[in-house]
């Protein structure tokens, strides 16, 4: 039962729910503690990379590329993040995505608490894994 190395690649999204004022600022780039969007983008990446750190008995692993995209929904006023992870090995990236998209919606929380506490993180899930064993594409 030896996995083999294959080359292993995970999606995952999420949602955070603004408020109209804080994505007003956001989306005009006005917020006190800069460019919001590409900080929080930079630390999605960074904590896909330290997901070993974060959960236990994860395994550290050599990520091939990290993609973290924000885009704006101003119908509901939120922001909708998706970060896609690929690694050549013998075990999936599922929660280095899924950590990814944690991360950069924490990092939008911090960076936009001042303006509004009133802020929910939701529909963080995962969107498609392959590589492995078995495919997954959420329904």
């Amino acid at each position: 039962g030896e996995k083999k190395e294959t080359v292993r690649k995970a999606e995952a999204t999420g949602t955070i729910h603004l408020g109209e004022t804080a994505f007003s600022l956001l989306k005009s780039n006005k917020m006190k503690k800069g460019d919001v969007i590409t900080v929080s983008e930079i630390a999605g990446i960074m904590g896909a990379k330290r997901t070993s750190d974060l959960i236990p008995l994860c395994h550290p692993l050599h990520l091939n590329k990290v993609d973290v995209r924000i885009n704006l929904e101003e119908r509901t006023f939120s922001a909708v993040v998706n970060c896609t992870v690929s690694c050549t090995g013998k075990t999936g990236v599922e929660m280095e995505a899924l950590t990814g998209v944690s991360v950069t919606l924490l990092t939008l929380y911090d960076m936009c608490k001042a303006v509004t506490k009133d802020m929910e993180l939701s529909e963080i899930k995962l969107v498609s894994k392959s590589g492995g064993k078995t495919d997954y594409r959420a329904q």
